[in-house]
């Protein structure tokens, strides 16, 4: 049996099967915030300067890729 509610695409997959996009969320937010490019922001925290431009693109990164991005956020931050 099919559910017969209606699912934004926000709810239930946007965290748990897409964790990339919330971070691509946190990611604008730091590069509003501090006016650093996309590609700055890639080269430093993960050494590819396409990072960002890719993850806007669909880019799925490893888990270990979403750590490095979220240690250099947390060091940026604080």
């Amino acid at each position: 049996n099919l559910p017969t509610r209606n699912i934004t695409r926000t709810q239930g997959i946007y965290d748990s099967r897409r964790p990339h996009l919330k971070l691509l969320d946190r990611i604008e937010k730091h590069l509003k915030q501090t006016h650093m490019s996309p590609t700055r922001f890639g080269r430093r925290a993960v050494g590819d300067p396409r990072f960002v431009l890719d993850l806007r693109e669909g880019r799925r990164p490893r888990a270990r890729t979403l750590k490095r991005v979220e240690d250099y956020l947390l060091n940026e931050t604080t």
